[in-house]
């Protein structure tokens, strides 16, 4: 009789694997959790910008009338003359005017001068929002009287007090308040162009409005009812771009505000990215040692009748798990941080942004702590289906994780999909997306491909004479669980972002500085009338000082483009004429031949016109003629002051912009315009802060109108502006660096079972404590400096291809603060690498490895 012997394999049910997840995890609880600490500052970062969003985009729809102060603006850079007053008055009858330039200022108790924003102001503009002054009531009580209010800033900076005058052209105002905010106005530009306040009967008076001078002209309006706004636009549209006008509403200032802060938070998030994509890295080397250790209970699980399935859900279970919790702590922890973003971010804030908790921030926080650690850690955990049962009795001699193809290639297309479309959904643009995912891989090919040469070159010249302690400590950055690949990338892209933004940074600043430096001008003088320009010239030699340039200025309008007119190339669109084109107001040398920032690229130049009657050929910015899609032989013709001018166009210049030099778009030859209305710059260069001040005094007092540009004093703004803007940045990126940190924790961490191993094998050797912790020292040592020196060429690449096709710089990077990154990454590594190997020191080696195994 035959007989059959049966083998029943036991069901586990759905809860016993939760159960067995639970069980087995109870010895790895803190190791798990370091599989997701790496990605919590990730998830951290991205809750706070997204929930700062969703407040700071709340904020502008709330005080979107506040940043305009009207419901209608209208602007021009003509004066609105008594001819347009009925249709103005046509469009509403509650307004106010408003006219702005820049021009110097002189208060005469400090004897200082600076550069400012003069705003002239009539009526009770702004109907919306607040001049915010110290005292409050100097908003309005300064209007129909010679007052003024001065920025608060600027008035600490000149040691000037209320009751104070500060001269505004010909004229002097008494200051009657601190000037702390005002409709649209954020930190950065306060910084850039203060701004003075004075009524708009007196701006007359000031003599400031000189002819060629730039001048913006505004109306505000205010409407009772919201929705004639949108009436007011489709009716008078047409009519203000005959009139060359531009004007904003509410809708279409909360649409420019919303558009300029979407990018900056959009940037924030990629950086906030790069973070959690560091700790994704992280996720997957720890789950790839953590399932190497795990290797003997998989395998126990199969002789026990349990599939690889089975097993494979335990460990997902656990992982999907700690991802969870993860989220769930970077959710709050992003949410207690955006309490402080406001204050960080306050300088480039036109509004007031309020605390709330961004449900849709928190959700996706805690859905991408789950879904991350999920994916990433797939690769590692899909080779648990190929652990065999007999692997439990041969863990001992092989305990390596079997490899598998089968199903890795869909998990890697998915990872990558998700890096695609998450910088697609931040920044909004595929083209970018597409870019930002590619320099991405393309960085972490690179640092990989530095750590795999590493390993190559260690193992491949070994250096077989040094010390044991060296050798041992060299040696482990190729053994099995070795840590090199992964603190290379992690920590190596880290350095990467702090020292790239340290670097453009410094190489923007050095070209200011190398713009004034040596004998290039540093002073330019503008808005010299033509009586006052022999008369300055003199001052400027009297005080010693070159003329290194005399230039005349004249404004023009372009009437024709290539033979057609603005109606003519709005009706033909076909023509690919730009309509900005005729809306711009000129400003045009006329000069007989170059200077040493132009360069002639096409075309002849012909520096003097001999007969009136001559073709007049012109030459132009060769970047400008692109814009406007003119070439070399192309008509233009000018409209200068009400006389015509045809012109052709002779040549196409490359201009140098980074010098201090009098570049135009366009130049004419000598013999055209001499006799146009016109106005002067002149250019020189000051040795010392002291002369500059008494010069600078000096044309204020005898000639109010001429307004002074001081490098030294644009220099010191950038370096302000750059300093805030990379304080921002450089929070963002830190949390890019400390994630590398906190992986490089967890590696560390989590490979201690194969260092105590080890270690312990050293001291049954015969190893003393010393030499334990040198070949530990040693080991994060080659580390330390092998991952920041990987980041620092990264960024010295990337910083030089910044300067030299973005910012059109020279890069000249300052070795030393990189030096000090090196060293300090260097350090941190050493010490958290000693640091874990202090238990094999402090106790017996038998103690040691009982506790762990």
């Amino acid at each position: 009789m035959d007989s059959k012997i049966s083998i029943n394999r036991p069901e586990y049910s759905k809860s016993w694997l939760w159960k067995m997840a639970w069980r087995d995890s109870r010895r790895s609880r803190s190791r798990l959790f370091l599989f997701t600490s790496s990605i919590i500052l990730g998830i951290t970062a991205l809750v706070a910008i997204n929930s700062f969003k969703a407040s700071l985009f709340s904020a502008i729809n709330d005080q979107a009338k506040g940043l305009l102060g009207a419901d209608l603006v209208v602007r021009s850079s003509q004066p609105f003359t008594e001819d347009y007053q009925p249709l103005l008055d046509s469009i509403g009858t509650e307004r106010s005017s408003e006219c702005y330039f820049a021009s110097m200022i002189y208060f005469p108790r400090s004897q200082g001068t600076r550069l400012v924003q003069v705003r002239a102001l009539e009526g009770d503009f702004p109907y919306y929002g607040a001049i915010e002054t110290d005292p409050v009531e100097a908003a309005r009580s300064f209007r129909g009287k010679k007052q003024a209010l001065v920025d608060q800033t600027l008035m600490l900076q000149f040691g000037v007090e209320v009751g104070d005058e500060v001269k505004v052209g010909t004229e002097s105002f008494e200051i009657v308040g601190r000037l702390q905010k005002i409709p649209g106005q954020t930190g950065i530009t306060t910084s850039v162009a203060p701004v003075v306040y004075i009524p708009y009967e007196y701006v007359e008076q000031t003599g400031l409005l000189q002819k060629g001078s730039r001048i913006n002209y505004m109306e505000y309006f205010r409407f009772d009812d919201e929705a004639y706004v949108k009436t007011v636009e489709e009716a008078y549209e047409k009519r203000f771009d005959e009139l060359g006008w531009r004007y904003d509403t509410v809708e279409e200032q909360k649409e420019d505000t919303g558009r300029a802060f979407k990018d900056l938070t959009g940037f924030l998030n990629l950086v906030a990215f790069v973070a959690l994509l560091l700790g994704c890295i992280g996720v997957a080397s720890a789950v790839h040692i953590y399932i190497k250790e795990k290797i003997t209970s998989v395998a126990v699980i199969r002789c026990l009748g349990g599939t690889s399935i089975q097993a494979f859900f335990i460990f997902l279970i656990q992982i999907a798990s700690i991802g969870l919790l993860g989220g769930i702590i970077g959710s709050v922890l992003g949410s207690v941080l955006q309490m402080y973003l406001p204050g960080v971010l306050k300088d480039f804030l036109p509004v007031t942004v309020d605390f709330a908790l961004s449900w849709s921030a928190i959700l996706q926080g805690i859905a991408l702590g789950l879904s991350i650690s999920v994916l990433f850690a797939l690769p590692p955990l899909l080779r648990i289906r190929k652990v065999a049962p007999l692997q439990a009795i041969r863990a001992g001699i092989d305990g390596a994780v079997p490899d598998s193809t089968r199903g890795i290639y869909p998990v890697y297309a998915a990872i990558l999909a998700f890096i695609l479309g998450f910088a697609w959904w931040q920044i909004g643009s595929i083209l970018d997306a597409l870019s930002f995912t590619g320099g991405l891989i393309a960085a972490f090919l690179l640092l990989a491909g530095v750590a795999k040469l590493i390993t190559w070159s260690v193992k491949k010249f070994f250096p077989i004479t040094w010390s044991y302690v060296w050798r041992q400590g060299l040696a482990n950055l190729f053994r099995p669980q070795n840590q090199t690949m992964i603190l290379i990338i992690t920590v190596g892209l880290g350095t990467a972002l702090i020292s790239t933004l340290y670097l453009v940074q410094q190489s923007l600043i050095s070209q200011v500085s190398i713009t004034g430096a040596g004998d290039r001008p540093n002073m330019v003088l503008f808005d010299i009338q033509s009586d006052q320009k022999e008369a300055i010239k003199t001052m400027t030699l009297d005080y010693e000082l070159p003329v290194i340039q005399d230039v005349p200025v004249v404004t023009m309008r372009l009437e024709e483009l290539k033979g057609y007119s603005k109606k003519e190339a709005e009706a033909d669109t076909t023509l690919g004429l730009p309509d900005w084109a005729y809306n711009r107001e000129y400003r045009i040398t006329y000069r007989d031949s170059l200077i040493d920032s132009e360069e002639i690229i096409a075309g002849k130049w012909l520096g003097k016109i001999e007969n009136p009657n001559d073709t007049i050929f012109i030459s132009m910015s060769d970047g400008y003629a692109e814009n406007l899609g003119v070439k070399v032989g192309d008509e233009m013709l000018f409209n200068v002051q009400g006389a015509l001018i045809k012109t052709y166009v002779g040549s196409l210049r490359r201009i140098d912009w980074n010098r201090v030099q009098t570049n135009f778009l366009v130049i004419f030859p000598e013999g055209v315009l001499e006799k146009a209305p016109q106005f002067h710059v002149l250019i020189t260069r000051v040795e010392n802060n002291e002369l500059s001040a008494r010069f600078q005094q000096a044309v204020v007092r005898n000639y109010p109108n001429v307004s002074i540009i001081d490098l030294q004093l644009i220099l010191s703004t950038l370096d302000d502006i750059l300093g805030k803007v990379s304080f921002v940045i450089q929070f963002m990126a830190l949390l890019s660096i400390s994630t590398g940190i906190l992986v490089l924790i967890a590696s560390v961490v989590i490979s201690k079972f194969q260092r105590i191993q080890e270690g312990v094998l050293l001291r049954t050797l015969g190893a003393s404590r010393r030499q334990v912790l040198t070949i530990a020292g040693l080991e994060y040592l080659f580390l330390g400096v092998f991952a920041s020196c990987s980041g620092i060429l990264l960024s010295l690449a990337g910083s030089w291809a910044l300067s030299y096709f973005l910012f059109e710089s020279t890069f000249s990077p300052a070795w030393m603060p990189l030096l000090a990154i090196i060293g300090g990454i260097t350090a941190l590594t050493v010490a958290i690498g000693v640091t874990n190997s202090r238990e094999v020191v402090n106790n017996p080696p038998l103690e040691v490895l009982r506790r762990e195994i």
